[in-house]
């Protein structure tokens, strides 16, 4: 993972001349020492439409508008019937069901579909050494293209990868030059120009369901995402692009900053680092910049990192061994400006890895062989950087790895789920089938055990073999992060964020299992008709199933923790569901017997508007509406305020996370809201917003705390501890994990139930990156508050976060299947609590979603505030332990990224000189 010299000079006018003749045209004696590349790189083959002729107007230098996805569609069409080196397809479709079209390009000789799976193939044959030999893949790396993806348009407002996408597609369907038959006899090109095509019409980041795609990668919890990454899976590419905008004018691509997840192989760090020195050459040498003005328009070793494992960098870099490469362009520059500069990276980007080609195959198969060497030895990849001017703060441990256990005990849908997640990036999973006794285990939660029994039914991941790399980023019990900046999350562990038992080992063991195929529930043998089935409710997939079933009209009842459901009602539809979803479905001769279930009748809480396709709002509308099928009402703040019907009818009103204090209830509805509970009905507060409402409602005698000025949870998760009292915990263990974000601290209540809190003693645990997480011990995490005959169950954190939070999820179930023979309190209107408690959060609070936060030495605040005071005057400084702290607020919730000035901000205090000690943003 060393960072190479960059290119310049002479040597990188001639390597740009090479492999980019058709970028701003280079003098005729540069081509001639270049060699191989001379001609006109204006030819084109006639037939092929151009992208002017066939849109009306040009891509890139003079282009006015953006191109739709109508018009996207059309021309992919439309090269692929006039070229043969073109096929195109449909990948999928996105939410409001658009298509996902996209184009494989290559040599006329290797562009018809069965050559093309004949290659592709050959290329993830590459990835198992076990079964494909050193000089069959020397072969393949002489004789066969390598595999590169341009995608774009991940963000949909981010139009321009996408616009200069098409152009990209059509110098490689039809140029007649050297160096567009080089790209195309050396390389299988893969486009996608947009990936998000309703955020692309709406103009908005997120897609339908106000999910960031590029976050969602390892979940895959979209139809945009899952199919794309099942496409990736058939073409496994060796580099990566994707394409997107940013703030401001200038153009980002790699080297990238700093941290970068260890266990990124070191080939595919090698070949970004190598891919920016060429496109650095690429900018200067075509014009877009000139020797004084290089750093107004392009920056690299900033901003964008290759950490968090749901990024469209880092998956196909740890996953797929490619170089996943984050490409920006500052939105801010005209329509022509931001299409002609993706063109040139993308250009250059082919022309890289058309030249290097036998390299990056040959090393591409060392990858996968280095990764069964390290699995076998138990071995982790060391943490590295890559900007100059850091080095390693945090090691990764000295801990050997070779095998994880994910245990059947509870949660076995769920379980079954992550399985089903790790096959699908072709991850070799085992069940066991004889008990196995691990002498030395580490078992999640930071703890040691000695001679632990795994079960019959177990699930077994070795970590000898070629995905080692992707089963430690995303089952890693922390992911060790080298360095204290976060451009997202600081933990994504799968076991953790599912609540699933996992223990690892670095003993060699043997167990007897068998691989498994596919997982699947069902049933498992016939009950008779005036029987019953029953299934353990303890799993987001069980409750899945339950809202599912409840919708389509089959009654269920809840007897402890298993959902028992009449036998006759069972039809193979119902069978497939629960086989769908990993859960078991078991006889009995006995009817079904228990306390009914009622399907829930949600309002979901829009504030005096908050758009549908909001974060946490969106993510509502997805677990409750898409996944569970609960038909969602609206509810506004009038309609709360005036006790209209749309409110009054609901039997469940949900409060997502936002940035209000009140929710803009007047007395007269925070009244309305009270009596509302006290009737019998539920009140779900989610993270900021909901928790706060509910406080200035009176609904609950929990405080929120101040933070301490140097705090911080950068999306870690942490132990909690569990009251089965509540309905709210059915099926959660004693102890628990939740994710935990910069969420608000919550003094526990005296009035009600604190579900889940944080240990206050020895047993207090976190992974990920956090600063004075001790302030969290003892505080409450999720709440249960009764009022009359209802309750408000108040989560601290947001249970539905990017929906890959399944014991969050699970929790979230309870809530609304609270059942109401649980009421404990009479059936009597409540008045608001205390008044200290109805008062709206204190303003220092925010309820934004990240401020910037820079950390610095008390001796250089002065220098610092002179520094922010260029950009703003609200900054707000706090000091603790040598350190001061500047809080940039963002009330627009904006990432670092979009930010309009935080990232200049950055480079300011850097040019400086001022040694920044931590970056939040």
């Amino acid at each position: 993972m060393r960072v190479p010299k960059l290119v310049t000079g002479a040597l990188a006018v001639a390597l740009i001349a090479a492999l980019n003749p058709l970028i701003s045209g280079p003098p005729a004696s540069a081509t001639s020492r270049a060699g191989s590349c001379a001609g006109d790189p204006a030819a084109h083959l006639g037939g092929v439409p151009t992208p002017e002729k066939f849109l009306g107007f040009p891509l890139g230098i003079g282009q006015q508008r953006v191109v739709t996805n109508t018009e996207i569609s059309g021309y992919l069409s439309a090269v692929d019937r006039a070229s043969d080196r073109v096929v195109s397809g449909v990948m999928g479709t996105s939410v409001l069901g658009q298509p996902l079209p996209y184009a494989v390009v290559s040599s006329g000789r290797q562009a018809d579909r069965r050559t093309l799976d004949e290659i592709a193939g050959e290329i993830r044959g590459l990835r198992d050494p076990r079964t494909l030999s050193a000089a069959r893949a020397r072969r393949i790396a002489a004789d066969r293209p390598a595999i590169v993806w341009i995608a774009g348009n991940v963000h949909g407002g981010e139009t321009s990868g996408a616009d200069a996408a098409l152009k990209t597609l059509y110098e490689l369907a039809a140029g007649a030059s050297c160096a567009a038959r080089e790209r195309t006899d050396n390389l299988i090109t893969v486009i996608l120009p947009t990936q998000n095509p309703d955020g692309r019409d709406a103009v908005r980041r997120q897609n339908e369901y106000g999910f960031d795609l590029n976050r969602d990668w390892f979940a895959r919890t979209q139809p945009e995402t899952d199919s794309k990454v099942e496409l990736i899976r058939r073409f496994p590419p060796q580099v990566f692009i994707d394409a997107h905008e940013m703030g401001g004018q200038q153009y980002f691509f790699p080297p990238n900053a700093d941290p970068i997840h260890h266990e990124i192989a070191a080939e595919p760090v090698d070949w970004i680092n190598r891919i920016g020195a060429a496109n650095q050459a690429a900018f200067g040498y075509n014009g877009a910049c000139t020797a004084t003005v290089t750093s107004e328009c392009y920056f690299n070793y900033d901003t964008y990192d290759l950490f968090y494992m749901g990024y469209g960098d880092t998956v196909p870099s740890t996953g797929f061994g490619a170089a996943g490469m984050t490409y920006e362009k500052g939105s801010a520059s005209a329509v022509q400006d931001r299409v002609q500069q993706q063109f040139t990276t993308q250009w250059t980007t082919l022309g890289w890895a058309a030249a290097h080609k036998r390299e990056v195959l040959t090393s591409y198969y060392k990858i996968w062989t280095d990764a069964l060497a390290e699995g076998r030895a138990g071995a982790l990849e060391p943490n590295e950087v890559v900007q100059p001017e850091n080095t390693v703060q945090f090691p990764v441990p000295d801990v050997t790895i070779k095998s994880y256990f994910l245990m059947p005990g509870r949660q076995l849908a769920d379980v079954r789920r992550l399985v089903e997640r790790l096959r699908r990036m072709d991850v070799e999973v085992y069940e066991i089938k004889k008990p196995l006794t691990v002498r030395h285990a580490r078992i999640f939660g930071g703890r040691t055990g000695s001679n632990v029994t795994v079960p019959a039914g177990a699930y077994w991941i070795p970590m000898e073999q070629p995905q080692k790399h992707w089963i430690q980023a995303t089952l890693g019990e922390d992911p060790y992060a080298p360095f204290p900046y976060f451009y997202d999350v600081s933990s994504w562990s799968n076991p953790l964020l599912m609540g699933v038992d996992t223990i690892y080992t670095g003993d060699d063991v043997r167990p007897r299992a068998e691989q498994v195929e596919r997982i699947e529930g069902g049933r498992s043998s016939a009950a008779p008709r005036n029987g019953s089935y029953s299934f353990r409710g303890d799993s987001a997939s069980a409750a899945q199933l339950t809202f599912q079933l409840l919708g389509q009209g089959v009654p269920a009842v809840r007897d402890g923790v298993l959902v028992r459901l009449p036998a006759a009602r069972v039809t193979p539809a119902v069978d497939r569901l629960a086989r769908s979803l990993g859960v078991t479905l078991t006889p009995s001769r006995s009817p079904a017997r228990g306390t009914a279930i009622v399907l829930p009748d949600v309002g979901l809480f829009r504030g005096t508007g908050i758009t549908t396709t909001s974060g946490s709002y969106g993510e509502a509308r997805y677990v409750l509406g898409a996944r569970w099928g609960l038909d969602l009402t609206p509810v506004t703040t009038a309609d709360i305020n005036d006790n209209t019907a749309a409110f009054t009818g609901r039997t469940v009103l949900m409060v997502p996370d936002g940035s209000s204090a009140t929710g803009g209830l007047t007395a007269a509805g925070q009244a309305n809201l009270r009596n509302w509970i006290a009737q019998g009905h539920t009140y779900v507060g989610l993270r900021n917003e909901g928790t706060r409402v509910a406080r200035a409602a009176g609904l609950t005698s929990t405080t929120e705390k101040a933070k301490p000025a140097d705090y911080l949870v950068i999306g870690s998760h942490l132990r909690v501890d569990v009251d089965g009292s509540s309905p709210v915990a059915l099926g959660r263990p004693a102890e628990d994990f939740e994710f935990n974000n910069g969420d608000a601290i919550l003094t526990p209540s005296t009035t009600g139930v604190n579900v889940l809190t944080y240990p206050g003693g020895d047993t207090f645990w976190y992974n990920g990156y956090t600063v004075h997480a001790d302030a969290l011990k003892g505080t409450a995490v999720v709440v249960d508050e009764p009022t009359g005959a209802g309750r408000a169950v108040l989560f601290a954190f947001d249970p539905l976060f990017r929906a890959y939070n399944e014991s969050g999820l699970q929790l979230v179930a309870n809530t609304l299947l609270y059942p109401a023979s649980a009421t404990r309190a009479p059936l009597v209107a409540q008045p608001a609590r205390d008044a200290a408690a109805a008062q709206p959060a204190p303003a220092n609070l925010g309820g934004e979603w990240r401020p910037g936060r820079i950390e610095v030495a008390t001796a250089d605040l002065a220098r610092t505030r002179l520094v922010v005071g260029r950009y703003t005057s609200t900054a707000t400084v706090s000091t603790a332990g040598g350190s001061a702290y500047l809080t940039i607020p963002n009330p627009a919730g904006l990432p670092f990224d979009e930010h309009p000035f935080l990232r200049n901000l950055i480079a300011d205090l850097r040019a400086a000189g001022i040694p920044l000690r931590s970056v939040v943003g």
